[in-house]
C-alpha cells in the first residue's frame, strides 16, 4: 500500500549553519534521517518552493520546507468482522454513520480495528478499490456520516464532486464561548509549526473554509450548525479554536473544560466528563456517482452530544443568558 506523504514546516533559528539533511530530520522526527534523506535525493522536498537535492546545503534559518513524498507501507490491509452503522447501500456507493472512538483509515499504531478494515470484511470487492473507497474521513472521535465508492467509477465521481465542491457536508458542534452570529472562517491550513501532531492557521497553509451559524445560545457555549467548502485536516475544530472559540471537549486545540460560575456540581461532572470533541456529521447531500440523482442522508445527534445539549440548556435555565 502507498501513502501520501504531505509535510510542511519552518526551519528554526537554532539551526542556523546546520546541514540541509540534519535540519530536515530535526523538523520531522517521526521520520528516520535516512528516509528523509532519500526524499531528498529524489526531489520530493522544497526549500521555500525551490526543489532541493543537496543533502550538505547549509540553512540560514526561517526557510519554508515542504515534503511530498509517497510511502510504501508493506503491512497488508486485512478484513476484520467490525459492525457498520448502514444509512444507504447500493451497487454504488455506501454511506455509514461513524461512532466515535473509530478511526477510519489504518496508519501509524492503527493498522487494525479501522473502517477500512470492516469495509473490506462488508465488501470484499472493495480490495480493488483504492483505499477500500474512501473518499473522505472524519477524525477519530468525530461521529457522523461518510459516503464510500464501491468501485472505480463511483469513486472518481465522488472525488470530482469534493474537488468541485458541491458536496454538501453540515455539522453539528458545540463550542466553548458567546457567538452572537454566524459568519465565515476563511484561513488557510497547514500543520502546526511547533506540535507535529496537530494543524493550525497558518499563512503559508492551504485554503479552508467554513460557514458557520448559530443554532442555539446557551449561558457560555454555543451550539453551531457548520458547513465545510474545503476538507481539510481537522478543519473545523482548527477555525473554531482559531476563533477562540474550540470545541467543547477539544483538548487537542483548547477545548478543555471550563465551569462557568454558579454552575452545579452535576453540570461540572457533565461538562467534565464529556472527552471528545463535540462534532458530528448531520448531513450528507451529493449527486449519485451512477444515476445523476441528488441524494440527502441526515444521522441522528448522537447520544452524548444530545445529553451535553441538555445540560447546557439546564445550566442556562438556572443561570439566564449571559448579557453579550
Amino acid at each position: 500500500m502507498i501513502e501520501q506523504i504531505s509535510l510542511t514546516g519552518t526551519i528554526p533559528e537554532h539551526a542556523i549553519g546546520s546541514r540541509l539533511d540534519q535540519a530536515i530530520s530535526e523538523l520531522f522526527p517521526e521520520y528516520s534521517r535516512s528516509r528523509l534523506k532519500e526524499w531528498l535525493l529524489a526531489g520530493q522536498i522544497t526549500v521555500n518552493g525551490v526543489v532541493a537535492t543537496k543533502p550538505r546545503e547549509k540553512v540560514i534559518g526561517g526557510e519554508l520546507i515542504e515534503v511530498n513524498a509517497e510511502l510504501k507501507v508493506e503491512v497488508e490491509d486485512v478484513a476484520e468482522d467490525i459492525e457498520l452503522d448502514i444509512v444507504y447501500e447500493d451497487d454504488d456507493i455506501l454511506v455509514i454513520n461513524k461512532p466515535a472512538g473509530l478511526v477510519v483509515h489504518p496508519g501509524a499504531g492503527n493498522r487494525r480495528g479501522t473502517i477500512l478494515n470492516a469495509l473490506l470484511h462488508h465488501y470484499p470487492e472493495i480490495e480493488a478499490v483504492p483505499r477500500a473507497g474512501i473518499v473522505h474521513r472524519l477524525d477519530k472521535d468525530t461521529t457522523g456520516l461518510m459516503v464510500v465508492a464501491k468501485n472505480l467509477i463511483a469513486q472518481t465521481s465522488l472525488v470530482a464532486q469534493l474537488q468541485d465542491k458541491t458536496v454538501t457536508r453540515e455539522y453539528e458542534a458545540l463550542v466553548n464561548g458567546n457567538l452572537t452570529a454566524g459568519g465565515v472562517a476563511d484561513y488557510p491550513i497547514g500543520r502546526h509549526p511547533d506540535k507535529r501532531t496537530i494543524m493550525a492557521v497558518v499563512s503559508d497553509g492551504k485554503p479552508a473554509v467554513t460557514h458557520f451559524r448559530v443554532a442555539e445560545k446557551f449561558r457560555v457555549h454555543t451550539r453551531l450548525r457548520l458547513r465545510l467548502e474545503t476538507g481539510r485536516t481537522h478543519q473545523i475544530r482548527v477555525h473554531m479554536a482559531h476563533l477562540k472559540h474550540p470545541l467543547v471537549g477539544d483538548i487537542a486545540y483548547g477545548g478543555r473544560a471550563r465551569p462557568p460560575k454558579g454552575a452545579t456540581p452535576e453540570f461540572i461532572e457533565h461538562l467534565r466528563g464529556f472527552r471528545r470533541q463535540a462534532l458530528h456529521a448531520a448531513i450528507l447531500e451529493l449527486e449519485h456517482p451512477a444515476t445523476g440523482e441528488w441524494m440527502q442522508f441526515e444521522a441522528e445527534i448522537p447520544q452524548d452530544m444530545q445529553a451535553m445539549t441538555l445540560a447546557l440548556r439546564e445550566d442556562t435555565k438556572i443561570n439566564g443568558l449571559k448579557d453579550y
